[in-house]
């Protein structure tokens, strides 16, 4: 039986149209099923198959969204991800039962969106684990390593292991063929490679 046909909707309705037809069905078999006759046992059945159809096509949804042989699911936490919703992104990460390599290296996206490295780092060698050919997962690494490195050497010439800021009494530099514009220029492409290939996080496979 197609539940969808019970919701006058077709299988690529979103949660949120789902449940509102289903809200609005069950408010309408309630107030019927007090009728006389048939007519108020109809609608006592109907509410009844309402009400099974609704959790079967909840649970059949919920599942989907564990498939981890799927690519939907992560496309969708991609999109997430892309549109800054990392706590949604989160939750759907947390519902899948079967954690593979695209699962990590996907939380290591909303660790880097949320600036914690460590974490993010953690999650890629993971997934580098898992799936050692892929070249997404090693591209990542190694730019997220240059940009660790180069913050680490930045608060280490500061003289200030907890931040990576110019000492204040150091003569400004001139513009044109310094060190300082070098030092920037190579920061800036190291972040700007890291952001870019991290926004690129719906290359499932």
């Amino acid at each position: 039986m197609n539940y969808y046909e019970l919701f006058g909707l077709t299988p690529d309705a979103t949660d949120e149209e789902l449940q509102a037809a289903y809200e609005r069905l069950r408010e309408k078999y309630r107030e019927e099923r007090w009728q006389e006759g048939e007519a108020g046992n109809e609608a006592a059945r109907k509410l009844t198959q309402l009400e099974s159809a609704y959790k079967e096509l909840i649970a059949e949804r919920k599942q989907q969204s564990k498939n981890t042989d799927g690519a939907s699911a992560f496309e969708e936490i991609s999109r997430l991800l892309k549109d800054g919703n990392l706590n949604e992104a989160q939750m759907r990460l947390d519902d899948f039962n079967e954690r593979t390599a695209e699962w990590h290296y996907l939380q290591a996206v909303v660790f880097y969106k949320k600036n914690w490295m460590n974490d993010s780092k953690k999650q890629l060698e993971i997934a580098m684990q898992m799936d050692p050919s892929n070249v997404k997962y090693r591209e990542a690494y190694g730019k997220l390593n240059a940009k660790n490195d180069y913050e680490q050497r930045q608060k280490e010439e500061s003289g200030n292991p907890y931040s990576s800021a110019q000492p204040i009494d150091e003569e400004p530099q001139q513009m044109g063929g310094t060190s300082l514009c070098s030092n920037c220029c190579s920061c800036c492409y190291t972040y700007l490679c890291v952001d870019f290939l991290f926004s690129l996080c719906c290359g499932c496979r």
